[in-house]
């Protein structure tokens, strides 16, 4: 098959990383992909969030397969685009993708399917925001309604600060996607993320991960893309993972299909677990960034073929074939993220670096320019290991992060504390 990946982040470096295990590739292009996915896959430039030029970039190459990697496109309705030409892809449509795009629109599900989530409140102007928080005090959540690169969220300790998000998000601090703010009851609890195939009709879990959103060692600072994760996840149970499937998953995929709008592809849920309780914290419509890179690491090839049986509705004959094992992901980010952040900065020492099905690095915002490698984004490197336990993984990833010469980066030191603890 030839298969084409959109995206350039590490999410899809370890997708391409995943499906180039997999034989029944033949052919595979990442576009645009970066420094480290071109090692491994032809990169091609295209704008991802133009259906039109995606599809005729799929005829022009051939593609029998096209698998997106960020929410971006799928929210701009680039996996419509695909199918109306015929084309086979692993993404849910613009209708569906809105449980990602519109948190408001994911309230609502979970209100018609008695979802247990937080109680919220949902509002297109500043003042009548601030009069709610007023009302309920603090601690509290608020939410960037739309699509803010994972960082449209305040966890307010005190009312102060619900404030300030409040005018900042109405200022245009994150642009088009605070135009309206979803404010929510604060959860407390341990979070967690479980993965889902859709096929439209089946779903199928595909496991478990712990992400780490704030910059600092202890879950301290301000909130990032995440800086790094592990898999699988010790709370997400058995027991706990039945009861968000039951609860939460199948009757938000039943719904969905009700209305006409059928879900196909990878449903992130983050779960608030507290006694037990799965409550729901949000759903994201792709991989996340880094868990896929944990999840990859653990299911190699077969990742391609879960991902295909999804696309072609074939997930009631699919299974996940897990091994006894753990991985962790560090992530490596240029100093001053999430906030400014100097760009161009050499890596060195990434040729010296073992890698193999227990080693990787994957790149996240990286290019190639006169033979070095540079870091172009915040989120640079994700430092990616496997082990019997999550012990031994963490020790061959921290290695391995402290065995590569970037001045311009910092880590946090503390990925898996949880679970370690």
């Amino acid at each position: 098959m030839n298969i084409l990946i959109l995206g350039s982040g590490g999410r899809e470096h370890a997708l391409a990383w995943a499906v180039m295990q997999n034989p029944k590739c033949d052919k595979l292009i990442v576009a645009p992909g970066n420094a480290g996915i071109a090692q491994i896959a032809t990169c091609a430039d295209l704008d991802i969030n133009h259906g039109g030029t995606v599809v005729t970039f799929a005829e022009e190459n051939a593609i029998d397969f096209v698998i997106v990697g960020p929410e971006a496109p799928l929210a701009a309705g680039v996996s419509d685009r695909l199918r109306d030409a015929g084309l086979l892809v692993f993404g849910p449509s613009e209708a569906a993708a809105k449980l990602e795009a519109s948190k408001a629109f994911t309230k609502e599900i979970c209100a018609a399917v008695d979802a247990p989530t937080a109680g919220y409140g949902h509002f297109t102007e500043a003042e009548a925001a601030k009069d709610y928080i007023r009302q309920q005090g603090a601690p509290i959540v608020v939410k960037a309604d739309g699509l803010a690169a994972g960082k449209g969220v305040i966890m307010a300790f005190d009312e102060a600060t619900a404030l300030d998000a409040i005018d900042d998000m109405f200022g245009g601090a994150f642009g088009e996607a605070g135009a309206e703010v979803v404010i929510e009851e604060f959860m407390e609890g341990e979070e967690a993320s479980l993965f889902v195939l859709v096929d439209g009709t089946n779903v199928l879990s595909m496991g478990s991960a712990q992400d780490h959103k704030r910059v600092g060692e202890g879950d301290t600072g301000l909130n990032t893309g995440g800086m790094g994760a592990y898999s699988p996840a010790p709370v997400l149970s058995v027991e706990i993972e039945a009861k968000a499937m039951a609860e939460i998953i199948k009757p938000t995929m039943e719904e969905m299909a009700r209305r006409g709008t059928p879900y196909q592809g990878i449903l992130y849920a983050g779960l608030m677990i507290k006694d037990g309780q799965p409550r729901l914290v949000e759903y994201n419509v792709r991989f996340g960034d880094p868990e896929c890179q944990v999840l990859m690491m653990r299911l190699g090839a077969q990742a391609m073929d879960l991902m295909h049986a999804a696309a072609e509705g074939r997930l009631d004959q699919a299974q996940v074939n897990w091994a006894d094992d753990h991985a962790i992901t560090v992530v490596m980010a240029a100093k001053g993220y999430p906030g400014s952040y100097a760009k161009g900065t050499e890596i060195k020492g990434l040729d010296a670096l073992t890698v193999d099905g227990h080693n990787m690095v994957f790149h996240a915002g990286t290019k190639a320019q006169d033979g070095k490698v540079l870091a172009t984004g915040g989120r640079v490197l994700n430092v990616t290991a496997r082990g019997d336990n999550l012990q031994e993984a963490r020790d061959r990833a921290y290695a391995a992060a402290d065995a590569i010469d970037w001045p311009g980066g910092f880590m946090r030191r503390d990925i898996g504390w949880r679970a370690l603890q």
